[in-house]
């Protein structure tokens, strides 16, 4: 504190600026990481309760391990050989996307929502985020766009669909939990 007194008020203001934009990485981050909680939390209960299965993250790992070797599309990604390390590859995948993902958010709605979030554009922004999956990863697996090569077309989208809402209601729930003071 006596070091920032003694700075001139322009040197303050840029160290705390950078201060300012530290907390909101680190924020942006534990909300990602949160945001990506709830929806592996909520895959969880569609499991226990409703017997959908929970989608196979370690596919998503096969698929990146692949990427190096120049294969982006796969005819079957189930039927591709696994890859050492896929699981690992896969999970880590998973939360760094959903890292960036609430980092677009964010870059989207500013530093006003994330200091004071609302649920309504968080839950929009989860059901467009499922356009990932629907538009990019599915085909690309193998799977079809919006799973229409799979066993269960309608039950992977309605998957699809309530994992990404409840990413979406993650981002708020835990934008709301980080401003907490306790």
């Amino acid at each position: 504190i006596n070091l920032l007194m003694s700075l001139p008020k322009a040197e303050k203001w840029k160290k705390y600026c950078e201060a300012m934009n530290d907390l909101l990485i680190v924020k942006t981050i534990l909300i990602g990481i949160g945001a990506t909680i709830t929806f592996d939390l909520w895959a969880q209960l569609l499991k226990l309760f409703f017997k959908i299965p929970p989608s196979n993250i370690c596919v998503v790992g096969r698929w990146m391990l692949y990427m190096p070797q120049g294969i982006f599309r796969h005819s079957n990604i189930i039927k591709a050989p696994e890859k050492k390390g896929e699981c690992l590859a896969g999970w880590i995948a998973h939360y760094m996307i959903g890292i960036s993902l609430a980092a677009i958010f964010f870059l989207i709605m500013g530093e006003k929502w994330i200091l004071n979030p609302t649920v309504i554009p968080a839950l929009l922004f989860g059901i467009v985020t499922v356009s990932a999956p629907f538009f990019i990863m599915q085909p690309a697996f193998g799977f079809g766009f919006a799973a229409s090569k799979t066993p269960n077309p309608m039950q992977a989208r309605l998957r699809s669909l309530l994992n990404h809402t409840a990413f979406g209601a993650g981002l708020y729930l835990f934008a709301f939990l980080v401003n907490l003071k306790l």
